[in-house]
């Protein structure tokens, strides 16, 4: 007997769920690091975020702006038309305070979402090497410095000119602002990478918080503590010179090694720390380590957390 075929299985059905394949240009590395650094550009200062994303940049870039807009007030109505502020120092005290506060809240923004998301994975997962995640938050982070330091800048010599008088006059307000700029820049440098290095440890906004804070500051009262102490020496004990430990004591704290820096660069207005005379060299050496630290330490760190 032959047995008779079975009926056929039911055919297979495709269903068109409204997929389509994309057709257009695929952009590469360039183009990934270029959107991530402005995405995290755009998260420092709450920019397409709510309300309360804004207040604390918001607030700090315009404490930081006061001065300048002081000056330009002092400016028009003094018969001179001296400038209150200085340009490589601005106003020291204050600058710090709002830097340290301004780093403190925004850096964990830029690092320690990302880490808290565990979305690393997926940045990775993209056509993009390594090192390309931190150095494009880094420089997001830089540019936001920058921004916070050197707009009073502009802001203080454009309150300037507008008041002066003849191309000379001009000139020597430009000339003595380009090495406020310069120095600007070396600022946003340093502080942005320490900033980030010390956040991205955690994804914990509150403790990144509180690590950035309690370094600048604890460093920084210990240089301040440190520098009062030797000049005292010199005051009372009849010195020619302040003694090496007031000019050495601001090696502990990046905002004093940046102010050494300044004054061995030939900076002539007083800042935080004494001149550090012979000792010069050893701030531009800080500098430098204090520049590798924040940039080479933040890519070394992503390695380690991605895994690589």
């Amino acid at each position: 007997m032959s047995a008779s075929a079975g009926p056929a299985g039911p055919a297979g059905v495709i269903h068109d769920i409204g997929y389509r394949s994309y057709d257009g240009q695929r952009l590469g590395r360039a183009a990934i690091v270029r959107a991530l650094t402005w995405h995290s550009l755009r998260a420092v200062f709450g920019l397409r975020r709510g309300a309360k994303a804004k207040i604390i940049p918001v607030l700090t870039f315009a404490v930081m702006c006061l001065p300048a807009v002081v000056n330009a007030a002092a400016v028009a109505l003094s018969h001179d038309h001296t400038r209150q502020v200085s340009y490589d120092t601005y106003t020291a005290s204050l600058r710090v305070l709002v830097l340290v506060a301004f780093l403190a809240a925004q850096a964990p923004e830029v690092v320690s979402r990302d880490l808290r998301s565990h979305v690393l994975p997926l940045y990775f997962a993209r056509p993009i090497r390594r090192a390309d995640y931190p150095l494009a938050k880094l420089a997001a982070f830089f540019l936001a410095c920058l921004i916070m330091i050197e707009v009073p800048l502009l802001l203080l010599y454009l309150g300037t000119v507008s008041q002066v008088h003849g191309g000379s006059a001009i000139w020597a307000q430009t000339r003595a602002l380009i090495p406020g700029l310069l120095l600007g820049v070396a600022w946003a440098a340093v502080l942005a990478g320490l900033g980030l290095l010390l956040a991205s440890f955690t994804g914990r906004r509150a403790f990144a918080t509180g690590a950035v804070a309690v370094y600048f500051l604890l460093t920084l009262t210990l240089a301040s503590l440190l520098t009062s102490i030797g000049e005292h020496d010199f005051g009372s004990g009849g010195l020619a010179h302040p003694s090496a430990l007031a000019q050495l004591a601001g090696l502990i704290s990046p905002f004093t090694v940046l102010d050494g820096l300044r004054q061995w660069l030939g900076g002539t207005t007083p800042g935080m720390i004494p001149n550090p005379g012979s000792y010069g060299p050893a701030y531009g050496l800080a500098f430098l380590i204090l520049l590798a630290v924040g940039t080479g330490g933040l890519v070394l760190r992503y390695r380690k957390v991605s895994g690589a």
